[in-house]
Order: structure tokens, then C-alpha cells, then sequence
């Protein structure tokens, strides 16, 4: 699974506002033809993140290249089983990658545009979020 090799903080706040507004940054294609764009707010584990790439991957048989655009930096704690209220926060459990709307997810070349449909498109049933299939022509 995706983590960050090295951490300033091994625990970070909860935060209010991590997935308000929309995407400043990330929001246009960069490296492919093709992508898939967010267009809810939500945070992306490593392990969903990995699902997609794996199935994209697996559609379009290793023919094309995949990027993915996205990264999860920040760690979620998680209190063991029946530990009662208080002492303090709970260990390190996952990584994720908070997502605004107008995120580029995935980006996609070498193959058709019909091939790029169909693996955005199950790469995305494997997110917690709403997407849609982008293309460099399309704009």
C-alpha cells in the first residue's frame, strides 16, 4: 500500500475543513490523454487508491500508462477495541489523501479513447467518491 517514507508528525489533527471548497491545485490534466476527475469531497484511503490502479491496469492488459495523481500523506488513528474515553489519542492506522472536487485522480495514455472509458470507469466503482471521465480533446 502507498505511504510516506518519513513524516514531520506521526499523528495529525482531524482538521474542520480538509474536504470544503474545490480543487485549486491538481484540477487539469497533466501527464496523459485521459483522466478521471472527483467531483465529490471525500478522503481516499491508500488501499482504494491501490484497488483502481489495479484495475485499470488489469483492462487495459499493461498497454498504456497510468499515473496516479494523487497520494495519501495523512495518517488516521484508530483506539484498540473496548478502550475506555480519554488516555489520549489512538495509534496510527491508515493513510489517506483528502480529495476536493476537481481533483485529478488518475491520468491515462497510449490507448483508445473507448479502452480509457471502460478502465476510468471501473477504476472509479472502487472510490468512495463520484467521478468523471476527462479527455485532454475534450476539455
Amino acid at each position: 500500500m502507498l505511504a510516506p517514507k518519513k513524516q514531520k508528525h506521526r499523528k495529525v489533527q482531524r482538521g474542520r475543513s480538509d474536504t470544503t471548497g474545490i480543487s485549486m491545485r491538481g484540477n487539469r490534466l497533466s501527464f496523459g490523454t485521459y483522466g478521471l476527475k472527483a467531483v465529490q469531497a471525500k478522503e481516499i484511503t491508500s488501499r482504494q487508491i491501490e484497488a483502481a490502479r489495479r484495475s485499470m491496469t488489469r483492462f487495459i492488459k499493461r498497454g498504456g500508462k497510468i499515473w496516479v495523481t494523487i497520494f495519501p500523506h495523512k495518517p488516521l488513528t484508530k483506539k484498540a477495541q473496548e478502550v475506555p474515553m480519554g488516555s489520549g489519542k489512538g495509534a496510527p492506522e491508515l493513510f489517506v489523501c483528502p480529495v476536493l472536487p476537481g481533483r485529478i485522480l488518475f491520468e491515462m495514455e497510449g490507448v483508445d479513447e473507448a479502452t480509457a472509458r471502460e478502465a476510468m470507469k471501473l477504476a472509479a466503482y472502487k472510490l468512495p467518491i463520484k467521478c468523471k471521465f476527462i479527455s485532454s480533446t475534450l476539455k
